[in-house]
């Protein structure tokens, strides 16, 4: 193989192209950053959009209208305040943590179990109660199975095509994983993390007939789930024909009503604010649902740049991996596709139950829906990624990160 020495590096550069050249390749992808800026401040002018009448309704009515808006921005600074954090350590530091805060992930999916502890909402137990504050386990724990599958795949190289040691461990702990969702119960986020360990695997060089058949493995695993789930079947059918009378006002309710806020909005929007089906007819509006108030506010253009913005991103991501595998840092490499997995599989998911191409499920949208947790850990991701394709420029000239 043919190696290029960056043009920093040639005998022939002057010391000052060097040193230009040096101090250009140490800064941070701006692209990445001011495309996650974007989403970030757009997503909390849509949530202050989305929920600003709620408080009419009796479920919020001693809240104020800009409670979710406070909370929203609460939520980025502290955000931003861990990505900043996480950015400050260097990825072999996380590669050493990796078995430690996978365990402690685990034990955060337990903890909500906990009388107590856990604390429900809508049916679903899903939160630990932190005051005013709440946590959801299953957020950190995607990023958790970032790191893990990424370190889990490195560690067992060369037993990537055997299924008692290249597979099976890997399985089990995804096993454990969606057991304990499963019991909140959490569908989408278990499918979002399966989708991440399968992934890495398979970018890992897993064996692609075992892989091909592990897919057919799952799709019968969830469609059973599905099967034996009452409520889950109902839902299923109801999604298959949401305009019929009795799933239009059932299971199909907020289905139907996001695709009436995109028809709505055609191709530019009814304008900012303008939105009717926020005014109590979508529910979930400011978190699962946010899409919808997008398209009917903003229209097909709004929704066009909200998607090409994650586009960049999940581009981004794999670029950098492919960046860092090929200075043979193949952990950091792996993390960065995989969190460009993750995003980009929550987004599909997402995207495609507000556009009515999937079941509705409890997905939100990355940093952009109403949720604490959800923007903490897509910032520290996000943070995780940048710092890669820190060490990646820093690498490329010769230096130590």
């Amino acid at each position: 193989m043919r190696v290029t020495m960056p043009s920093f590096l040639a005998a022939d550069a002057s010391p000052e192209q060097r040193i230009g050249q040096r101090s250009s390749m140490l800064e941070y992808d701006q692209s990445l950053v001011w495309v996650t800026t974007l989403l970030l401040l757009l997503g909390m002018v849509m949530v202050y959009s989305a929920s600003v009448s709620l408080p009419d309704s009796p479920k919020y009515a001693g809240y104020k209208n800009h409670h979710f808006l406070a909370r929203q921005a609460m939520f980025i600074a502290f955000g931003l305040i861990a990505g900043l954090l996480a950015f400050r350590v260097r990825i072999e530091q996380w590669e050493r943590w990796t078995p430690w805060l996978f365990l402690g992930a685990i034990g955060l999916l337990i903890l909500v179990q906990l009388p107590g502890i856990g604390k429900g909402v809508n049916g679903a137990k899903r939160w630990i109660g932190m005051g005013s504050f709440s946590m959801q386990p299953s957020e950190v724990m995607k990023l958790m199975m970032v790191f893990y599958a990424a370190d889990f795949t490195v560690r067992k190289q060369q037993y990537m095509h055997s299924l008692s040691k290249g597979f099976f461990p890997m399985a089990l702990a995804v096993g454990c994983c969606g057991g304990l969702l499963m019991l909140q119960p959490d569908l989408g986020a278990f499918g979002v993390i399966v989708c991440i360990a399968m992934g890495v695997l398979f970018l890992g060089g897993f064996n692609i007939i075992w892989f091909a058949g592990m897919i057919g493995v799952l799709s019968a695993v969830f469609g059973a789930i599905v099967l034996i789930s009452p409520w889950r079947y109902e839902r299923m059918v109801a999604y298959l024909n949401p305009w019929d009378p009795t799933n239009a006002l059932g299971k199909a309710f907020q289905l139907t009503h996001s695709l009436i806020a995109f028809g709505r909005g055609e191709l530019f929007g009814v304008g900012l604010g303008g939105s009717v089906e926020k005014l109590h007819y979508l529910p979930e509006a400011h978190t699962d649902f946010l899409l919808a108030v997008i398209g009917e506010e903003l229209g097909l253009a709004g929704v066009l740049i909200v998607t090409a913005a994650f586009y960049w991103i999940v581009r981004r991501a794999f670029d950098i991996g492919r960046q860092a595998i090929a200075t043979e840092k193949f952990f950091a490499g792996l993390v960065a596709k995989g969190i460009g997995i993750w995003l980009g599989v929550q987004v599909f998911i997402n995207m495609g139950v507000n556009l009515g191409l999937l079941p509705t499920k409890g997905l939100t949208l990355p940093l952009m829906s109403y949720g604490g947790s959800g923007i903490a850990i897509n910032c520290i991701g996000l943070a995780v990624l940048l710092r890669i394709d820190y060490e990646n420029r820093v690498m490329m000239r010769g230096g130590r990160a």
